[in-house]
């Protein structure tokens, strides 16, 4: 496939006023994706949701402006989580959907992620299509008249995402929840649709001014959150980040229940045969679920593969540690909000709480050496690193495993090695890491 060029894994994302998150390139992208959408639609329709980042809105008028200039209508939904959006693109029967966010970033960055009319992501060949009409764009022959797109606010977006939500809510009465909002796109969403399931909500980081949105707080950063779980005695609590696809908890003593935890339980209330997730995922997952008579199949690290391993195989639930969890039979994308409301169905139908879910799942101890090499990619191949790789995994007998991968950003191979022994898992890593370091640099911390 050709290389994109703008495109990431997740949308273009970049700290916002530097190239290519500038108004004019924006501006371009917006006239670059009304052509592309008018190559299949005589008058197209874009909805536009964000988060709270004080970029937003430059952001959102730049791309408003390149779209409504070529001839499409712009249908803005304001402030509402990503998984909103996803929605109320399906809803209005939209031919894109927009979001403007950099996720869990901090407020420099932001970011721009397109939806199709199904609201999933966008397809590579539709990005590879908008990224070859962007260069171009500025020699378009003009749009005039009644021609030009128009703009307008729906004011309903934030209303009907709710009561979609809710339509799928268990019945919360009598749970204290306390909440954190990241300062972000949930911040009214999140304590309106607990509260609306009978949840006694107690939430916080409702207050975005702009360049607040994850600082210090959402699921990057549950301190405050165990905190005050276990200082006012809530059942629990549940962390969003800024654009409120991903959800995490804490327990009633204040212990951290992620992805791998959301995965088990949810796994066995749905009767899962099979669960994706990542390389990432601890192995003590893959054991219970194993119990329990689950496979677990992994994706290199991101969301998108674990999308794509779900869509192929038509399967429903994968998902991330980081709380990135997918319902494809309820939702085409992650929705923090409507996993935490299915985990917590989930412990009612399985009949177990937070706590008792955090004390089963004992994760397997893990160790992570990093070696500098000159090229990252050659490791893979080394005969030498594979037979070591191959010494290691006899020794670990299936209590454990190994997997080496290269760094994204840094000429890094990282030796990542889990099983119930530290001292063992320890010293398997050891020994891989000084062949490569012998073939092909030296280990760093």
């Amino acid at each position: 496939m050709t290389q994109r060029k703008y495109f990431g894994t997740d949308g273009v994302r970049s700290v916002a006023g530097e190239f290519p998150l500038t108004a004019s390139w924006v501006m371009r992208l917006g006239c670059a994706t009304a052509e592309v959408l008018r190559r299949s639609h005589a008058r197209p329709t874009v909805v536009i949701g964000k988060d709270t980042r004080q970029s937003g809105d430059m952001l959102e008028a730049a791309l408003a402006a390149g779209l409504t200039s070529r001839g499409v209508d712009v249908v803005h939904l304001g402030v509402l989580p990503t998984p909103g959006v996803s929605y109320l693109t399906r809803y209005l029967r939209a031919d894109l959907g927009v979001v403007i966010s950099a996720s869990h970033n901090p407020y420099e960055d932001n970011g721009i992620k397109f939806f199709g009319a199904h609201g999933g992501k966008l397809s590579d060949e539709l990005e590879l299509e908008i990224e070859a009409a962007i260069d171009p764009a500025a020699d378009l022959p003009p749009v005039r008249g009644v021609d030009l797109g128009g703009v307008t606010n729906y004011t309903e977006a934030e209303r009907l995402y709710v009561q979609h939500l809710l339509a799928s809510a268990p019945d919360l009465t009598g749970l204290r929840v306390a909440m954190d909002c990241a300062n972000g796109a949930a911040y009214r969403v999140a304590p309106k649709v607990f509260q609306g399931a009978g949840a006694d909500v107690f939430a916080v980081y409702t207050t975005p001014d702009g360049r607040n949105i994850n600082r210090d707080c959402g699921s990057t950063h549950l301190g405050t959150l165990s905190r005050i779980v276990r200082d006012g005695n809530f059942d629990l609590g549940v962390a969003f980040d800024g654009d409120a696809d991903r959800a995490l908890f804490v327990d009633s003593r204040g212990h951290p229940v992620h992805g791998d935890h959301i995965l088990l339980l949810t796994a066995r209330a749905r009767g899962e045969s099979a669960v994706v997730t990542t390389i990432m995922a601890n192995m003590a997952l893959e054991v219970k679920l194993a119990e329990a008579g689950v496979r677990l199949e992994r994706t290199q690290v991101g969301d998108r593969y674990v999308h794509e391993r779900l869509t192929n195989e038509s399967l429903h639930l994968g998902g991330e540690q980081s709380g990135h969890i997918l319902f494809l039979d309820l939702s085409p994308t992650g929705d923090g909000v409507l996993t935490a409301l299915q985990t917590l169905a989930a412990a009612r139908r399985v009949g177990v709480t937070l706590d008792q879910l955090h004390d089963e799942l004992v994760m397997f101890p893990q160790t992570l050496v990093n070696v500098r090499v000159n090229d990252k990619h050659a490791v893979s191949r080394d005969p030498e690193v594979a037979a070591a790789v191959a010494v290691a995994e006899a020794r670990l007998a299936g209590r454990g495993r190994v997997n080496l991968r290269p760094s994204g950003t840094e000429s890094l191979v990282r030796v990542m090695v889990e099983g119930p022994d530290e001292t063992e898992i320890h010293e398997v890593a050891r020994s891989i890491a000084d062949v490569i370091a012998a073939r092909a640099g030296r280990a760093t911390a």
